[in-house]
């Protein structure tokens, strides 16, 4: 979902595949695929040459070394972490390694220097996006859900608004409408930053 928005978007999009065949056929020359092993640092650091901006649209390891991100100026985690700390005994067990990736994926974003929105979704789903608002308050991305189309969303328009050091926030799916993302983001910095 989150490169087709970029595309709709018309952003230049690299992305990681593990089949460049799937990426072709799924998204043409809209996407640079990149096909390769994302632990060897010199595979990594041709592929991240000239990124501006990393999405990651889940926690899967992907930031277990913030000399990865060399020149990046802004970090983007889509972070189920409240979802697996909110989780029951039986689903804590099944999801115990992703709750790892997660922690250590923002622990390193927030101590990496380079400026970062974590999204705090509720538990992501695969229904229609975009007729639903949304809830923004402390303590609903635990108990609370967000369709995957307006996560997605979420963390391309936060693309234009780099935060001086780093912006977290909560978001399910809820009454509030948000009509100006540009205005909610800078505003939601701003507060933040304590300005």
């Amino acid at each position: 979902m989150v490169i087709l928005s970029l595309i709709v978007k018309r952003a230049r999009v690299k992305a990681f595949f593990k089949d460049k065949k799937a990426s072709v056929d799924a998204f043409g020359t809209y996407v640079e695929a990149l096909v390769g092993d994302l632990s060897n640092m010199s595979f990594l650091s041709k592929a991240l040459r000239g990124v501006r901006a990393i999405i990651c649209p889940s926690n899967d390891g992907f930031f277990s070394d913030a000399g990865r991100m060399k020149g990046v100026q802004h970090v983007i985690l889509l972070s189920q972490l409240d979802v697996y700390k909110g989780a029951g005994v039986f689903q804590a067990i099944i999801k115990k390694k992703s709750r790892e990736f997660a922690e250590r994926d923002q622990e390193v974003v927030i101590s990496s220097g380079i400026p970062y929105t974590i999204i705090k979704a509720g538990l992501l789903q695969d229904v229609q996006g975009g007729k639903q608002g949304f809830c923004f308050d402390e303590g609903v991305a635990s108990k609370g859900r967000l369709n995957k189309e307006d996560a997605a969303r979420i963390c391309v328009e936060a693309l234009d608004a780099v935060p001086t050091k780093g912006l977290m926030f909560e978001v399910v799916n809820g009454d509030e409408r948000v009509e100006d993302w540009q205005e909610w983001f800078a505003t939601k910095i701003r507060n933040a930053e304590g300005r």
